[in-house]
């Protein structure tokens, strides 16, 4: 599984000129899966998505996560982080899971974020997505579940 991480003051998501999510002060976490993503694989990415200590505390330190702020969570899918650029000119999205399998994985995700954060919101996952972010630093991070990076 992989990840981007963005700092956000506020982000929002619309489908067919419509929003259907969006939160204020937290993070947007653009998603993309490999097909043996599974529950542990969930659990080591949220905990590292919700105490990523990415927030400035009273002394202007990047000491607190989006959890000690009470911050909010959007979480968007997003297939073409595992696109290979290494060859060509158009990427390969042959290490992204199937689409049927990813839904499913998207899905359990998303659950297991509800469990552990209760500032969840999502995208939906196959539409054509409009996603509008005011970044906030910017503050971006890259997350790997096979700590590629």
């Amino acid at each position: 599984m992989r990840a981007v991480v963005q700092r956000v003051k506020h982000t929002s998501v619309e489908v067919e000129g419509k929003v259907i999510a969006d939160i204020e002060k937290g993070i947007l976490v653009l998603v993309g899966f490999m097909g043996e993503d599974d529950e542990k694989v969930y659990d080591y990415m949220l905990d590292k998505i919700i105490n990523l200590r990415i927030f400035e505390d009273e002394n202007d330190k990047m000491n607190l996560s989006v959890k000690d702020i009470n911050g909010e969570i959007m979480i968007v899918p997003n297939f073409t982080l595992y696109g290979d650029c290494r060859k060509g000119r158009r990427p390969s999205y042959i290490s992204a899971a199937k689409p049927d399998h990813a839904r499913y994985i998207f899905e359990s995700f998303i659950k297991q974020a509800n469990i552990k954060y209760d500032k969840i919101k999502q995208g939906i996952f196959q539409a054509d997505m409009k996603v509008n972010i005011l970044n906030d630093g910017p503050i971006t991070l890259l997350l790997d579940s096979d700590k590629m990076f």
